[in-house]
């Protein structure tokens, strides 16, 4: 289920299509390096908006809603692509910084902490992220192991907010 690795994101996605666009969150997956970087990165403004304009409650709801929708998004993308995980697909890295931020303060350092705490997570996958990495296909597994680095980077922010 692999098309050539060789052929560019950006001639493989449709950003004309509502769920591809998503999928490579808003094009910032379709960067020729490190998209799961540039992917997060755009997870920042969606946080500033929905931390700016919802009550507590329904930023949770709203980053499960992400986080549920975001298996059928990346299922579709893949499939349509024919590539399980394509770097290019960072709607994972989104709803994962979303789980980051959960019950933080909203400053820049803390945005800066949660995305390089994310991202560390993601990269290294630790146990169980790798387990979830390697034995989950489709959607879900393209969501999970990003939703488990956003549990495990918000559980560290946490521990550091609360030493400092």
């Amino acid at each position: 289920m692999n098309k050539s690795s060789s052929t560019p994101a950006h001639q493989l996605f449709r950003l004309s299509d509502p769920i591809q666009f998503l999928a490579v969150g808003f094009g910032s997956g379709l960067a020729p390096k490190a998209p799961g970087t540039f992917g997060t990165i755009a997870a920042i403004p969606v946080y500033l908006l929905m931390v700016s304009f919802l009550s507590t409650p329904l930023y949770l709801i709203g980053t499960l809603l992400a986080c549920v929708v975001g298996i059928w998004i990346c299922g579709k993308a893949a499939d349509a692509v024919n590539v399980h995980d394509h770097p290019a697909i960072v709607w994972d890295e989104i709803a994962g910084y979303l789980v980051t931020m959960a019950f933080v303060p909203v400053n820049l350092v803390n945005i800066v902490l949660g995305f390089a705490l994310f991202r560390l997570f993601d990269i290294l996958k630790p146990w169980p992220i790798s387990i979830a990495d390697k034995k989950l296909h489709g959607g879900l597994g393209i969501m999970l192991d990003d939703v488990l680095a956003g549990v495990f980077a918000c559980l560290c922010l946490h521990v550091i907010l609360n030493f400092i």
